[in-house]
This record gives C-alpha cells, sequence and structure tokens, in this order.
C-alpha cells in the first residue's frame, strides 16, 4: 500500500466530509489505524486511514455503526479472525430474521381465508379440549405451547379454567401450522407479535412485505461491506 500522502487532521476530514473531532473520535475508537505525531505533536495521516475511512463507511451501510467500528477495530488490533467472526455473526442474525420473516409467510399463507371465529358458548370462549379438537392437536401440546409463552388464553371466574377467544384459537393455528414445518419457538414467537401488534393477518402480510425489501437491500449492503473489508485486508497484508 503506498503511503506518500501526508495528510493533517482537517485535510481527512475534508476529503470524507467529516468533522476534524468525528476524526479524531474515530481513531480513539479503532476505526483509523493510530496516527503518526509530528513533534509539535499534530496527528498525521495518510493513504491506509483514507482506506480504512472508506472501508469503515461501507461496512456501516450494511452492519450499523456499533458492528462495523467493533471489526475495524479487531483488523487494527492485529485480530482479523476475530474480526470475521464478528461478520460471520452478523450474517448469522441476518439469516435467523429471514427464517422468522419465512415463518410468517408460511403461518399467512396457511391462514389466509381459514380465519373463522372460534365457536361461542355460554362461557364466552372455548375451553382447551375444543380447541385441541377444533385444531387437531392434543391438549398436552397446548399447554406446552402457553409455558412457552407463545399463548396466553384468559381463565373463566372461579373454575379457573382456560378459556380461548378468536385470536387465541387463531394463534394455535399458527403455532400448529408452523411446528408442523419444523419451526422452533424462537421462530414462531415473532409472527405471533407480529399478528398482536398489526392486529390483522392483512396488516402483517404488508409488514412482512416491507420487511423482505428491507432485508434485501440490507443483504446487498453487507456483501458490498464485506468486499470492502476484503480488499482493506488485502491492501493492510501487502503493506
Amino acid at each position: 500500500m503506498t503511503n506518500d500522502r501526508r495528510l493533517r487532521t482537517v485535510d481527512l476530514a475534508r476529503l470524507a466530509g467529516l468533522s476534524t473531532q468525528q476524526i479524531r473520535n474515530y481513531e480513539d475508537a479503532g476505526v483509523l489505524p493510530p496516527a503518526g505525531r509530528t513533534e509539535a505533536g499534530y496527528r498525521v495521516f495518510g493513504e491506509a486511514h483514507r482506506l480504512a475511512l472508506l472501508t469503515y463507511r461501507g461496512l456501516r451501510k450494511g452492519y450499523g455503526p456499533v458492528t462495523a467500528t467493533q471489526i475495524m477495530r479487531a483488523v487494527h488490533e492485529g485480530d482479523v479472525p476475530g474480526a470475521l467472526a464478528l461478520v460471520d455473526a452478523a450474517h448469522a442474525a441476518l439469516h435467523e430474521e429471514r427464517v422468522s420473516l419465512r415463518a410468517a409467510s408460511e403461518a399467512l399463507e396457511a391462514l389466509a381465508g381459514q380465519e373463522p371465529e372460534a365457536p361461542s358458548r355460554s362461557g364466552g370462549g372455548l375451553r382447551i379440549g375444543e380447541v385441541a379438537a377444533l385444531i387437531g392437536v392434543r391438549t398436552s401440546a397446548l399447554r406446552v405451547w402457553e409455558a412457552a409463552g407463545l399463548l396466553a388464553p384468559g381463565r373463566e371466574r372461579g373454575t379457573r379454567y382456560r378459556v380461548y377467544g378468536p385470536a387465541d384459537v387463531r394463534d394455535a393455528r399458527v403455532v400448529r401450522t408452523l411446528r408442523r414445518s419444523h419451526y422452533l419457538f424462537d421462530h414462531i414467537r415473532p409472527v405471533l407479535e407480529g399478528l398482536r401488534r398489526e392486529g390483522s393477518s392483512e396488516a402483517l402480510m404488508e409488514a412482512v412485505a416491507a420487511r423482505g425489501h428491507f432485508l434485501t437491500a440490507r443483504t446487498r449492503a453487507m456483501l458490498a461491506g464485506a468486499g470492502a473489508l476484503h480488499a482493506y485486508l488485502e491492501e493492510t497484508a501487502a503493506r
């Protein structure tokens, strides 16, 4: 890597469109490699610092400022495996979010046109045995799902029997559908939270579609950032 350019803090700041204080902060945080110093104690930057700043910016778009900073700091501390582990972890987290999103899509497809109101009864809802028979599972399954925090049926006064309203039956259908597709509870929970937050399958479907577009854009940004990091590592190794 050529390092024939001597840049003052203000020079690097102008090149990057940043303030001089931001440049100092980036060096202190490890985003930039340590700067040299003049005899008077002023920082001296070079091409290596300009490339580090460009790499950080590329990473930040996909990985966010916190992870991007951690990655660059690890690189400048000589811990390249640690930096790459951070990259791996970010991609793994994105994959998990995609799995949950796919679970939501499958649940919505299964529920489309199949969300009839639960039959009413004098008690204002269905008991556990009736729900189990309605959706085709054992009562023990419903209890396990409740213990896992996926279902939260009400209770009758006095008897304390579980009472499932229409939304509870819908949630039980979602859990049954996704468990049959071998989704983990951690993937099912966001689907139920989305249904309760959005209020309807249609609203959640719109939210899922928007989230899918966001994840696609983020994946592309992460790929670009990883490419910038790879190029920076190659340049660093060639010094």
